[in-house]
């Protein structure tokens, strides 16, 4: 009997001898060579030693992979033709050049051999992919000679073939959402099947509601949840927990929102006297319904917020309470979780303390409606809606300006971030974009808002309370370099001897105010933040100028909300610090962390909606002429904003011939005619193309 080659031992023991030098090819063979030599099976081994990571191949040769030497890294995301790792340990990100990617799937637990890549960033290339994870994606349906195929909208450039199991109606166009039944070494040569079809990739509610499913996001909630939800309002309950409340439906309290808000979960009271202001912010008392590790909690925590995009909303809570029992709905009793604020007459906090409450709102206010009465246009309609509550707006606007000037005084910086409004029409077609307009309601609840957080983090803080903070850190120092370089190309003076303070950005912000470089100042200073999260440690607001901060006024919408109203209702039904921190603490970190995950992807998921719109709105618009300013530079060329706030590429071989030079963040230069481009310059454009599936939006100059 011939015994079997073990041609993996044998390259092994070859590679391991030569140690960090390659061994080619020929070498190995030569080595590897026996009486019975099954140089296919031979070939088949290397071949599965590299797919497992074992051994690298490189146009030196084949060396031996040293386990400890891999990172450990999760696959972030991807795009058509790279994708990004994150570091297990060190939350570090990893560019990985699509060939190197193995097939590797966002989710994926994988180890990646890294190498300095240009500049700061690290490459690396997958070795072995450890855990599958995700195995769902979207793309379009692609026609390519007779048959149609999925173009994944990340993954790879490529067409991939599909089975279509559940015959699910399809036409060439539009957007699916596939499962991966088989991996392939690359993206290209995964095998999937279709899951669902949203309908034409052409119409961005389809697109949104991809998005959505790959997020999984969903606004329809488990039939246990809903089941829950209406067995916990029960609205007689109102009136038998009355009596262990403080009453206060004798206040004159009211909401303001917009329009067609269905979920009202703050009110305000405010009255002025001899020592200052006596501020009432209610919010719903959530937390009385929610109870901890119910059905309707794990729902909560496992979305961690609302989700708003274009003229919808994926709630965190069902609507049975989110726009019921928890809805401070005009003239009903509802329970609720309020802050008394006592402040001077410079609007500086004297005293605080919250109260489980009983109150009824008087009116539904609409910030459109109260901006025109505090414009003093007031008709006799609106002189009737707001009767029993319009003596109190004296006192608001009056506590409003003091607060709103020792935000400046504190020196906040005064950031502009460009909203865009989408008009959707009944078809479910966005119509028309338009920028987002404060006016002076909306600053006033802001501000009010601002206060009774402050007081919740001090509540957290004073009373040693296991706690969740809204935390935004210092500038690292990387960020405040190139904030000081772009600074200098825009020759924008500036005063920061070492630490920069938010009053050094405020004094930026301000005197660029009048100039047509704001909008770039601005965006230079938005990029130079740290991004605001979610700790159990009260590390302090930076750009709030706070020391305290925490989230209190919306837990019908965010988890963090929600769970510090928990911890502090326990607290004022008489548990101590000790017994709050032995039953919380686990809970908050876990809180914190999760917050902030489910709060980034919900703001990303939400962009990547509203571009869709966008480009399905700007897509009746090809062929048309506007005026935008440049917004940023690449080296594939320059992205300009429009008043309506869509954003649209011009790519460098629509900018005219010449060779170009990027300078790495503010301009983009033809060399041949010296034309330059630069943020902050107008520009005239005419709209090339919009594609409503990737969101993406072409220009080229008018």
């Amino acid at each position: 009997v011939t015994m079997k080659t073990d041609y993996r031992k044998l390259i092994y023991t070859k590679l391991k001898k030569s140690g960090k030098k390659p061994v080619k090819f020929k070498e190995l063979l030569k080595y590897c060579r026996s009486k019975n030599f099954d140089f296919d099976k031979f070939v088949k081994v290397i071949e599965k030693m590299k797919a497992k990571g074992e051994i690298i191949e490189s146009n030196r040769g084949f060396t031996l992979v040293d386990r400890k030497e891999l990172t450990k890294a999760t696959i972030a995301r991807l795009n058509k033709t790279y994708g990004f790792a994150t570091n297990d340990d060190t939350g570090e990100e990893i560019f990985i050049v699509g060939k190197y990617l193995r097939g590797a799937m966002p989710g994926d637990k994988v180890l990646v051999r890294t190498f300095k890549g240009e500049g700061n960033c690290i490459e690396g290339e997958v070795m072995q992919i450890t855990e599958e994870n995700f195995s769902r994606f979207t793309g379009q349906i692609v026609n390519e000679f007779g048959v149609l195929k999925i173009i994944p909208d990340t993954l790879s450039k490529y067409a991939i073939d599909f089975e279509n199991p559940e015959g699910i109606e399809l036409y060439e166009g539009d957007k699916v959402m596939a499962e991966i039944t088989y991996r392939g070494e690359k993206h290209s040569q995964h095998r999937c099947e279709i899951v669902s079809s949203f309908g034409s990739s052409l119409k961005a509610s389809a697109c949104a509601m991809s998005v959505l499913e790959v997020n999984n996001l969903s606004p329809i909630f488990p039939p246990e949840v809903i089941y829950e939800a209406k067995q916990v309002s029960d609205y007689s309950k109102i009136k038998t927990e009355a009596p262990n409340r403080l009453d206060l439906r004798d206040k004159i309290i009211f909401t303001i929102d917009g329009a067609d808000t269905k979920d009202i979960d703050d009110a305000i009271s405010v009255e002025k006297n001899e020592k200052g202001f006596e501020l009432g912010v209610h919010i719903a008392d959530v937390s009385y319904y929610v109870t901890p590790k119910s059905a309707l909690d794990n729902e909560a925590f496992h979305r961690g917020t609302s989700v708003y995009y274009a003229s919808r909303v994926i709630p965190m809570l069902p609507k049975e309470l989110s726009n019921g029992i928890c809805s401070l709905n005009p003239q009903e009793d509802r329970l609720a979780f309020s802050a008394l604020i006592s402040l001077d007459n410079n609007g500086h906090i004297i005293d605080y303390k919250f109260a489980k409450t009983l109150i009824r709102s008087r009116v539904k206010g609409v910030y459109a409606e109260i901006n025109r009465i505090l414009r003093g246009e007031i008709t006799d309609e609106l002189q009737e809606k707001y009767a029993e509550v319009m003596a109190t707006f004296p006192a608001m606007t009056e506590l409003a300006d003091v607060l709103y000037k020792n935000k400046e005084n504190r020196g906040a910086p005064q950031l502009e971030s460009v909203e865009s409004k989408l008009i959707i029409s009944n078809e479910d077609i966005c119509v028309d974009v338009v920028p987002r307009t404060r006016g002076r309601s909306e600053e006033i609840i802001e501000d009010f808002m601002l206060v009774a957080n402050e007081c919740a983090a001090r509540f957290g803080i004073e009373n040693n309370l296991p706690f969740v903070y809204r935390i935004h850190e210092y500038p690292s120092d990387e960020k405040i370099q190139e904030l000081k370089e772009g600074l200098v190309k825009l020759n924008i003076p500036y005063n920061t001897n070492g630490n920069l303070k938010p009053q050094d950005l405020k004094e930026i912000l301000e005197k660029a105010k009048d100039s047509s470089k704001f909008m770039v100042v601005n965006n230079l200073v938005l990029r130079s933040m740290s991004k605001a999260r979610y700790s159990p440690e009260p590390v302090g607001h930076f750009g709030l100028v706070l020391d305290d901060y925490a989230h209190f006024t919306s837990p019908i919408r965010r988890y963090p909300d929600l769970t510090i109203h928990r911890i502090m209702s326990a607290f004022l039904d008489g548990a101590t610090a000790e017994e709050c921190n032995t039953k919380f603490q686990k809970f908050v970190h876990a809180s914190a962390d999760q917050s902030t995950n489910t709060e980034l992807v919900a703001m990303n998921v939400e962009r990547e909606c509203e571009d869709c719109y966008k480009a399905e709105y700007m897509r009746s618009h090809i062929g048309e002429e506007y005026d935008g300013i440049i917004s940023s530079a690449t080296d594939f060329g320059v992205f300009v904003l429009l008043e309506n706030t869509c954003e649209g590429l011009i790519r460098i071989e629509d900018l005219g011939d010449g060779e170009y030079y990027y300078d790495g963040s503010m301009s983009l230069k033809n060399l041949n005619t010296g034309k330059e481009y630069t943020l902050g310059d107008s520009i005239r454009i005419k709209v090339l193309d919009a594609n409503v599936n990737s969101g993406k939006i072409d220009f080229q100059i008018a």
